[in-house]
């Protein structure tokens, strides 16, 4: 419950923030450059004078998007695909393993790397690469679930019956899948933020004027020495917002395991 108060707090933070904390966050103030917190500037300023908390606020909702959209697109995706695997067999079968195995061969950061490096990147940019690699541990957990929900027998009498694939994926399977579903996106979403903070840490993410989390952690790499505030702060909002989803989803799959043991 703390986790999910947190996880709220954050989100309200970075949506509802703006509507009562009006600062431009890229209003540069010449005579307020890397001011420390005060009750002027209550998370202080970063080396054009800029507003931390209002990039926070701002930045938030880049990462965020960037976040539940990146999980939302790739669950979908792994249910998709590992439902159809379970449910076609065969050829179609063989051909997931080998793709899964294809993408797994790399790690999923140079992965990113290699993507981002060709592509000029942006918020939809971002969430579609980060889609792109990182539906395949979803797949694989779904599509050893979903063969065994094939051997039930009312599977295989509306199979027989000759009903769409489509509807017994979404009317039989997903009701099933449902709670693997939830605790594959939780994990995703944190997933996303962070590589979407390391691309932009590394340079290769968020590019100004837009800001995220990441970006604005690797503003401050530079300065940490004489203005910690400005790499600490998005880096504790980073740090909450992922604790508090692997809490959720630990929580989750703490729930499924007593069901399945009742």
């Amino acid at each position: 419950m703390i986790s999910i108060a947190a996880l709220a707090g954050v989100i309200f933070f970075s949506f509802l923030g703006p509507l009562f904390y009006t600062v431009d966050p890229q209003f540069f103030d010449t005579g307020a450059i890397l001011l420390s917190p005060s009750a002027e500037h209550w998370l202080g300023t970063d080396r054009l004078g800029r507003d931390l908390l209002a990039r926070l606020m701002e930045g938030g909702q880049v990462s965020l998007v960037i976040g539940f959209m990146s999980a939302l697109i790739s669950t979908l995706i792994g249910l998709l695909y590992g439902v159809s695997a379970a449910l076609l067999r065969g050829g179609f079968d063989k051909l997931f393993i080998v793709v899964v195995d294809l993408f797994l061969t790399f790690p999923t950061l140079f992965l990113l790397l290699t993507l981002v490096s060709y592509i000029n990147a942006s918020v939809w940019i971002l969430i579609l690469i980060i889609s792109i690699t990182g539906w395949m541990s979803t797949a694989r957990l779904i599509r050893s679930e979903s063969f065994a929900i094939s051997s039930k027998p009312f599977i295989r009498i509306l199979r027989i019956g000759g009903v769409h694939p489509l509807k017994i994926i979404f009317k039989y399977y997903a009701p099933l899948l449902a709670p693997i579903v939830l605790v594959s996106f939780t994990f995703g979403v944190g997933g996303a933020i962070l590589a979407e903070s390391g691309l932009s840490f590394l340079g290769l993410g968020i590019v100004a004027p837009q800001m995220s989390w990441g970006s604005i952690l690797s503003s401050g790499k530079e300065v940490i020495d004489i203005a910690w505030w400005v790499s600490f702060f998005p880096g504790l909002m980073i740090f909450i917002v992922t604790f508090a989803l692997m809490n959720i989803s630990n929580a989750l799959q703490a729930k499924m395991n007593q069901k399945e043991v009742r």
